[in-house]
This record gives structure tokens, sequence and C-alpha cells, in this order.
């Protein structure tokens, strides 16, 4: 018997199992998938820490959070500042002055804010109705033309006319020179990749991989007094109400004999006509200097049985779906439901470590 069982090795699971240990409990921890770190799994190729599930960076103005995983891990001083291609035009991101300079020319915010309001006005939308009327009156055309509407549409699956406003509420525009895509106090990525810093979580905590929890529930269920289960929230009943909708990612992954393909981490293509929607260049988040060098295309899909559910679709049919599954689990008192997939809403790292370690609070301190 367990005083825990957690159902997932990921980060959540990873941070809860560790604060119950040093609380005394008795963890166990199991996972399906034949390695530990869930989606921030890293494995080395060439020398180089291959982000397996996409980019991760660590970002956070949480004290707390970033306080807690500097025990696992020696974190650089990466920055995101990737970079939009559209048909072969580069500009930097988050839209900054850099931008409206590659864009216009312009060399002074208040040229480009001049630039940015005379096509606001001139597209004169009073009450956005889709997410393409909303970035219009936001940004004007020319930034949603080229950066914005190609690269949503792939990421969605669908046209800008057909996507809700409340998507893309606001965009942010930096009248600065200033290309990190965050504006955290806090970010960088761990040195030797996320899987070892989770592993550093899990020391002294028994874990089981390739170990399906749902193929038999009810036996793991009486292992232990409690479960975290940090799954699929509608797939821990069977989806008996219906199948809660992802965006999915699948990834084609590369080696190639040169030490440097596209020159920076993250190079995002914004054009409709290039099927992926981004390049990852693995090394230049430890700034490596390998002799050779790992890419990952990164293409958007919509979730089907058997692939990886990466980002929940929070539309009102969606969310009411989430509400009427999270009324079965509050019927569920041996089980505690965790992470981005057992509540169905998309996280940043910070913020499942903040809900794990609170969660974990509230058990250990409270019993509830």
């Amino acid at each position: 018997m367990y005083d825990y069982l957690i159902v997932g090795a990921g980060l959540f699971g990873a941070v809860f199992a560790r604060e119950a240990r040093l609380a005394g409990k008795r963890c166990l921890v199991i996972d399906k998938r034949p390695q530990i770190a869930g989606n921030i799994y890293t494995r080395e190729v060439e020398g180089i820490q291959v982000h397996e599930y996409g980019a991760h960076i660590f970002h956070t103005n949480n004290d707390r959070v970033w306080r807690y995983v500097n025990q696992f891990a020696d974190f650089n001083r990466y920055t995101n500042s990737p970079v939009a291609n559209y048909h072969g035009e580069l500009y930097n991101l988050p839209f900054n002055m850099n931008t409206f300079y590659q864009m216009w020319g312009v060399r002074t915010p208040a040229e480009a804010k001049a630039k940015i309001e005379a096509q606001r006005r001139e597209a004169n939308i009073t009450e956005p109705k889709n997410l393409e009327e909303q970035a219009i009156s936001l940004a004007g055309v020319d930034i949603y033309e080229k950066l914005v509407r190609g690269y949503t549409e792939k990421q969605w699956g669908r046209p800008c006319t057909q996507l809700p406003p409340f998507i893309i509420r606001r965009l942010p525009l930096r009248f600065t020179f200033d290309n990190n895509y965050f504006n955290s106090r806090f970010q960088g990525i761990p040195m030797g990749g996320y899987t070892a810093m989770v592993e550093r979580m899990l020391e002294g905590i028994e874990v089981r991989l390739n170990t399906d929890y749902l193929a038999d529930r009810d036996y793991w269920n009486a292992q232990a007094d409690k479960v975290v289960y940090t799954g699929p929230i509608d797939a821990y009943f069977g989806f008996s109400l219906g199948t809660l909708e992802y965006r999915s990612v699948r990834f084609e992954t590369e080696v190639l004999d040169t030490d440097n393909y596209q020159g920076n981490a993250v190079v995002n293509y914004t054009d409709r006509e290039t099927p992926y929607t981004r390049i990852i260049e693995h090394k230049h988040f430890e700034f490596g200097t390998q002799p050779k060098t790992v890419i990952s295309r990164e293409y958007s899909s919509e979730w089907k049985p058997g692939d990886e559910p990466y980002y929940p679709v929070n539309d009102e049919k969606n969310g009411q779906l989430y509400q009427a599954y999270r009324a079965l689990a509050d019927q569920e008192p041996q089980v505690l439901f965790g992470g981005r997939l057992g509540e169905y809403k998309y996280y940043d790292m910070d913020q499942v470590v903040d809900r794990a370690l609170s969660m974990a609070a509230d058990q250990l301190l409270t019993g509830k």
C-alpha cells in the first residue's frame, strides 16, 4: 500500500511526488510512456539536448517557483527571441521596433504608432466578431496578414474568420528594440536538459514506466489511499460524456551535417503555404558548439485517438463539456485531478509547478 499513487511522471506528478515524499508519504509514480518527464522530456543526440515534444523555455515571475526548480537544475541565460519567416522575409518577434522597421522602415516609436493607428482607423472595426477582426483592430492589416494569419490558421486548422476573437484578445506591441518574447523576470533552460531535472525530483521515489493506469484502474486505485491523476479527464471517465477537443503536434526531427542551420533556436513560418508552423534548432537552447545540429519541423493537427494531446480547445462547447466532467470528478473523493490534461487547461511550466505545489500543500497540511 502507498499513501499516493501518482499517475504521470511529468512535471506536475514529479513535483507532487517530491513534496509528498519529503512529508514522509509513500509514493508510487507510474507512466504509460517508456520515459519520465512527460512533454518536457529531452534526450541527447550528437551531444545536443533535443526537446522531444517541442520547445520548452522556462520563464516565470514567481519567486517561489523559480527557487524551487533551481534546486534540481542549473539554468542557463537563454532568452526566447524567435524570428518569423514570411515567404523569405524575416521579422523579429514579439512585435517590436525591430519588427516595425523591418516591415515599414520606420525608425521611431511615434512613426510606428502612427502607421498602426492609420491601419486601425481604415479598418474601422468597433466590435470584432472573429479573430481576424480582433487582430486587425489591434495591430493593423500588415502585421495581421504577414505575422498572424497564416501561423494562426495552421495552428488551429481553420480560417481566422471562423475563430473566436478571445483567442487573440490582445497582441503585445512593444515600441522598444527588445526581442525578448517573455516579460518574465526569470528565464532559462536547465543545463543538461529537462529529463535530468525531473530525475532529481524523483530521486528516492518508486517509478514504474510502460504502465497504463486506465487499462486496470481498479487494481491501481487499490494500491494507494489517494490517486493524483494527470491524464486526460475525459479518458478517466471513458469518454462517457463525449470527447474533449485538442490540437496536436507532429514532429519531423533530423540530424544535419552542419554546425548551424538557421542561426536561431526558433523560427516561425507565418505564411499559409509552408506546411509546418516552425523549425526548432535545439542546440541554440544551450548555446551549443557541436559540429552537427538537430532540427525539428512542427506540424499542427487536429487531435485524434492515439495522438498526443497538446493544446485544449477552450471554446464554449468544450468548456461546458469540461465542467460536466469536473462535476463527475468531484464525486471521486479518492482521486485528485491535476495538470494540463487533468484540468483541461493550457499551463506554462511555472504554472504547472505552482499548481502542483499548492495541491501538495493542501493535501499534506489539511488532508483535503
